[in-house]
């Protein structure tokens, strides 16, 4: 059967002509089409056909969902369910049981082809999957089995993106993303949008859900399959504290003098200027703020691996020192070398430093020259730079 138009849904809703263009109007800023573009992209989503959609939940905690849920005005989270038929989720669904997974199943029948599936949460594979089952099947399974009709995935959260705190070393479950899935063989290659972030905008999701309505196409995407126009600029391009950075006004520790004022969050570990998002721009809670703005560093989840690069998670007691081989003594240089690389360096550069152009025993010379603007802020001693070299030269 063929679904209304979207233009029909909303008048029944009571959605006024008001509110509608309102909200094409924002959707267009978020999109960066221009003002002469929202009377097309307003006639487009008018004579629009509400898309069938399967949203898949596998190893995640149900934040994307509640991101989804969270969308703010003008109307946005009456549009998101207008604009879409979402015959299965498993949190928002009616049905449960056999009933839920019969709806799932009519849809991949009478929909092959025309379907969106949506992800969220990692796919894990380690012994054969077994780590998390739906209905008595693996999420592989499932997955494959959603994604051979689609017409197009869409990958929301960094757990479906890139694999989430799930794939934290050591990985136990073999957590993978749906484009590792898809690169390795084991579901078949679709259009795929990744929405990465813990949990992404609502503004994301929408935003995509509107372009791919009213222009039937991908949007424009990074290397990442990520949508330009949310993705494509650090958050620290357009962080409200980028005037502090730019004076060199830092705050050190947290409650400190800077930090009371505002200024830049640097030097905390914030991940800003590696991480791109639009979470200074469009924000949280009705626009209200960001964790930038409530004074925390971001932690750079959009981006692949950010669970493992540092100034995220320590353990709960640093008093515990790691236990050496047996037969092995500790070199104790080498290991405070390694925690100021995490301090200091992987906000920027990859966790393992073996991959570093420059010589190991050059790189302390060249911090210390200051000819690299970016490294000026860092306040380290000589004794620390020395046993940053040591690090890298254990590790090269």
């Amino acid at each position: 059967m063929h679904s209304p138009a979207l233009v029909t849904r909303l008048t029944e809703y009571g959605v006024s002509r008001r509110a509608f263009l309102k909200y094409c109007a924002l959707v267009a800023s978020i999109l960066a089409l221009p003002v002469s573009g929202i009377p097309a992209l307003a006639e487009k989503l008018r004579q629009a056909a509400r898309p069938a959609v399967i949203w898949l939940s596998f190893q995640e905690c149900t934040g994307c969902t509640e991101s989804l849920t969270r969308s703010y005005t003008p109307s946005i989270e009456e549009l998101i369910f207008d604009l879409i038929s979402l015959d299965y989720h498993h949190t928002l669904q009616a049905a449960s049981g056999e009933a839920a997974e019969a709806a799932r199943q009519e849809t991949i029948q009478h929909h092959a082809g025309k379907y969106w599936l949506i992800v969220d949460g990692s796919i894990p594979t380690a012994a054969d999957g077994v780590y998390s089952t739906i209905a008595g099947r693996t999420n592989l399974d499932m997955l494959r089995e959603g994604v051979a009709n689609a017409a197009i995935v869409i990958a929301v959260g960094s757990c479906a993106a890139f694999g989430g705190l799930a794939a934290a070393q050591p990985n136990p479950t073999g957590a993978n993303s749906v484009a590792a899935l898809m690169q390795a063989g084991l579901i078949a290659t679709k259009p795929l949008v990744n929405l990465p972030g813990c949990p992404p905008l609502p503004m994301a999701i929408s935003s995509l859900f509107a372009y791919l309505l009213a222009f039937e196409r991908l949007p424009d995407l990074d290397a990442l399959k990520r949508p330009l126009s949310i993705y494509g600029n650090s958050v620290h391009d357009r962080c409200s504290r980028y005037r502090y950075y730019a004076e060199e006004k830092f705050a050190k520790r947290f409650g400190d003098e800077g930090h009371r004022k505002g200024w830049c969050l640097y030097k905390l570990g914030c991940k800003g200027p590696v991480a791109h998002n639009a979470c200074s721009l469009h924000q949280w809670n009705e626009g209200t703020s960001s964790p930038i703005e409530a004074g925390y560093p971001c932690i750079g989840c959009s981006e692949p691996d950010f669970w493992d690069k540092g100034s995220f998670y320590q353990s709960l007691d640093k008093a515990v020192q790691p236990v050496a081989p047996i037969g092995k003594t500790p070199d104790i240089a080498i290991e405070t070398g390694q925690k100021l690389y995490t301090e200091h360096c992987v906000s920027c550069h990859a966790a393992d430093p073996a991959s570093f152009k420059t010589p190991a025993e050059d790189i302390p010379a060249l911090l210390r020259s200051g000819s690299i603007r970016a490294h000026r802020r860092f306040e380290l001693s000589d004794e620390q730079l020395d046993l940053l070299g040591k690090y890298f030269t254990a590790q090269q």
